[in-house]
């Protein structure tokens, strides 16, 4: 599924609507892989999932970080940018999977949003949905492409959300 983002206000709507489109907390952490050149709109529309989840303060690049986490009312969030790694092995000393695998005591679900997770190899937990961004003229064309269940359900619900696009 498609959509075409007109400028950065309706990325960050659409990173609202697929945060409000999340299922409620699981004990199975949900995987979101975000792919896309490099300005293609990845952190900006990961703002504003992050903003629909409850975030208000600053949402910074994990590019030098690696990881940033949230720690939100519903969910606790790693958001992870794999571009400056190196090596796949880089990411055995972040324990990304031993984070996820925590089980949250307030009843949080555990969500990973990875962008450039190509360069993870197979050091990433397999993605749930794929987000693909890409540039438009002005604008950006945003894919949803489900690999798992979870990921399908997600697509359904931005599909009620927006049925006719921006």
């Amino acid at each position: 599924m498609t959509w075409r983002l007109p400028d950065p206000a309706a990325t960050a709507r659409f990173g609202h609507t697929l945060a409000t489109s999340l299922p409620g907390p699981s004990s199975t952490p949900l995987v979101l892989y975000f792919e896309g050149e490099l300005g293609a709109g990845k952190t900006s529309l990961i703002r504003g999932l992050l903003a629909g989840l409850g975030h208000q303060g600053r949402v910074p690049s994990p590019t030098y970080t690696l990881v940033e986490p949230y720690v939100l009312p519903r969910h606790r969030v790693l958001h992870v940018d794999l571009y400056r790694l190196r090596d796949p092995a880089e990411l055995d000393d972040l324990a990304l999977a031993d984070d996820l695998a925590v089980a949250d005591d307030q009843g949080r679900g555990n969500l990973l949003l990875a962008e450039w997770p190509s360069r993870g190899g197979d050091r990433l937990p397999a993605p749930d949905l794929l987000v693909a961004l890409a540039m438009e003229g002005e604008g950006r064309t945003v894919s949803l492409t489900p690999r798992t269940g979870a990921g399908s359900s997600l697509v359904r619900e931005v599909q009620r959300a927006l049925p006719g696009g921006f």
